[in-house]
């Protein structure tokens, strides 16, 4: 079974960082795209940023300049780095990943999969 499990959110002043963790586990062939979405109390679940297996990323216009994605190839995992956190930053946020793997009788599948959430809390 494939899975996605994140880590890293908290609680932080406005101004500050955090790093957000997300690895895949179970039986991976290949990773395409990964990403981050977050949701906010009441709202839609909204892109942050996503990363292609080749790297090259794609970022929500709010989140340029301040949030960066990253893969570790090698680890299954992407990362976002937060910086200058601000209160309307506040939501859970969620791991995507399109996983091609190996089902029963062999056959070769790509799944959509979506972390747990881990929430982040800006203070003002």
């Amino acid at each position: 079974q494939v899975q996605l499990v994140e880590s890293g959110g908290g609680l932080v002043q406005a101004g500050g960082s955090l790093r957000l963790s997300c690895a895949a586990s179970g039986i991976i062939l290949r990773i395409n795209t990964m990403g981050w979405y977050r949701q906010a109390p009441g709202t839609q679940r909204e892109l942050v940023a996503v990363t292609s297996s080749g790297g090259s990323t794609n970022y929500a216009e709010s989140m340029k300049g301040r949030f960066t994605i990253s893969r570790d190839n090698a680890k299954n995992t992407v990362y976002l780095q937060m910086n200058s956190l601000k209160p309307e930053d506040t939501a859970v946020y969620y791991c995507n990943a399109d996983i091609t793997t190996i089902q029963a009788m062999g056959l070769y599948r790509t799944l959509e999969l979506w972390g747990q959430g881990t929430l982040v809390t800006v203070s003002s």
